[in-house]
């Protein structure tokens, strides 16, 4: 393998550091704190969702799907409102 790089490869737009980049940079918990939640991302949800497989017949996938976009929230919300209620724990 060559150690040269690939000139195809190579960011001009986004170099690789130096030495002297390196010494520069600050750890993220040194960055202002707007700063440091614009580069979080999102939010951790309060309610989290499960991704599952489910096997449902194409025509009823179809006409939820027929509904428009959001049809996944308003399937979950249908399924919500007729779900079984249990003891809490």
């Amino acid at each position: 393998m060559s150690k040269r790089p690939d000139p195809e490869m190579t960011d001009h737009e986004n170099p690789e550091w130096t030495d002297a980049d390196v010494a520069r940079a600050k750890p993220f918990t040194k960055l202002p704190t707007t700063l440091q939640a614009k580069l979080r991302g999102r939010p951790k949800a309060a309610a989290p969702r499960v991704a599952i497989s489910l096997r449902l017949p194409l025509d009823v996938l179809d006409a939820w799907k027929a509904t428009g976009a959001g049809w996944q929230t308003r399937m979950a919300a249908m399924l919500a409102s007729h779900a079984p209620h249990t003891k809490a724990r």
